[in-house]
């Protein structure tokens, strides 16, 4: 509490506590839906049904859904200011390659319990990630049948993910956030860039940094929740291994590597697949290592801060094309091409409005998918009366079949998508 830190507290020092935070509400929320979870592939995507229907618990598993996604951001804040500031100059290497370290296994839990919720999406997204660590040259072959736990993706899989997610990657991340937080009491502080600054003033971590981090908490919690709570977590349909037409897509934070991968053809694949990751995070290591100088202002060092905006140019140039083609891809996907048949078909559009078309008895669903999840969807159609009091809607008579199609339909619409084709 009383630990100095130069040039004072600041807003910019708060991504390492609030990315604590994330880690922290991650776990808490995810040992309440292991409660009710169970890791087989007969049983996990309808235990995923009834922790939705469950008293809060669409809520809390919306909270570690979209919690996963702010610990990568504040993950990715923390690593970029520590960069930008040179903080990982000496003496402070070893705190910055146990970081590097925490990225990797923040990124594996992402991976690991994508595949938890076994709906289609995660199958096959999966199956793609698996396939990919298969392209490692000489072991790829065989890290893939034990990340599968033999040739196909089933019930070996399943369990295996759930116990890395649950069991090892916990105890290795605290370990690792225990040694992270011992090195910065050894080092101290960073600070400015300016050290004339850092020199001139500092200030107690207690009381103005610690309000400063639990102001940040606060607010992104409260943000969180609220995200929680009009955008419950996405669920597919149940995972199909016969479906070998689904087009999988994976998380947001994976998107940019995914559009990479899509120009890998031929020789350029295991370049692509491995070599680049592999150069990436080994520079990652190597950064305090490249030149020894402990010249930390940005002015001062154009050719690290060059290739820093460089790669971010790079990424989100990546991830643009990648939520373009995917937006494209549901507009056009043949299970929402089928339900805005059915959509038609069944006149919808006389008390409903999609972008202006269509009338104004019901509620707009332009951007219903950006509110709505398939199985609350699902429900209204078949009892709109129970599940919105006072509805005038008539109940829907379709099958199963057609019933997932409309509702995909319905899912499509989204701001991201925009008023294109599947309006």
């Amino acid at each position: 509490m009383g630990e100095p830190i130069p040039g004072g507290a600041s807003w910019i020092y708060i991504f390492g506590s609030l990315t604590l935070f994330f880690l922290f509400l991650q776990a808490v929320t995810g040992s309440f839906l292991a409660i009710y979870y169970a890791p087989t592939p007969d049983h996990a995507y309808e235990s995923v049904l009834f922790i939705q229907g469950a008293p809060f618990g669409s809520f809390i598993r919306g909270l570690h859904h979209w919690g996963s996604s702010a610990m990568m951001i504040a993950v990715g804040l923390h690593l970029l200011q520590v960069y930008l500031y040179g903080a990982y100059k000496p003496p402070r290497e070893p705190m910055w390659i146990v970081g590097v370290l925490l990225l990797v296994l923040t990124l594996t839990f992402g991976f690991t319990g994508y595949l938890l919720p076994w709906d289609q999406k995660a199958y096959w997204a999966t199956q793609v990630g698996i396939n990919l660590v298969g392209t490692v040259p000489w072991i790829g072959g065989t890290l893939a049948r034990i990340l599968r736990g033999g040739d196909e993706l089933g019930a070996l899989t399943l369990g295996r993910f759930f116990a890395i997610h649950v069991i090892f990657l916990p105890w290795m991340i605290a370990v690792f956030v225990a040694l992270h937080l011992f090195i910065l009491r050894r080092v101290g502080p960073a600070g400015p860039w300016d050290q004339a600054r850092a020199k001139a003033r500092s200030e107690p971590f207690y009381p103005k940094q610690i309000a400063m981090d639990a102001v940040a908490m606060g607010v992104a919690f409260l943000a969180l929740a609220l995200v929680a709570t009009l955008v419950p977590a996405h669920l597919a349909d149940r995972a199909n291994p016969a479906d070998a037409g689904f087009r999988p897509v994976p998380e947001w934070y994976f998107l940019f590597y995914y559009q990479l991968l899509k120009y890998s053809k031929g020789a350029w694949e295991p370049i692509l697949t491995f070599v680049l990751p592999a150069l990436f995070f080994g520079l990652l290591f190597a950064a305090p290592f490249l030149g020894r100088s402990r010249e930390r202002s940005p002015a001062r060092r154009p050719v690290a801060i060059a290739a820093g905006v460089l790669f971010l140019v790079f990424v989100f140039v990546l991830l643009g094309q990648s939520l373009r083609e995917t937006a494209a891809i549901a507009r056009t996907d043949p299970t929402v091409l089928r339900g805005k048949a059915l959509y038609d078909k069944l006149a919808c559009a006389g008390c409903h409005q999609i972008h202006g078309t269509g009338a104004m008895v019901g509620p707009d669903l332009s951007y219903v998918g950006d509110r709505s999840y398939r199985d609350w969807l699902i429900a209204h159609f078949r009892d709109p009366q129970g599940v919105v009091p006072g509805s005038i809607m008539p109940p829907v008579r379709l099958g199963d079949p057609e019933m997932s199609e409309l509702t995909a339909y319905m899912l499509s619409l989204k701001k991201s998508a925009g008023p294109g084709p599947a309006r």
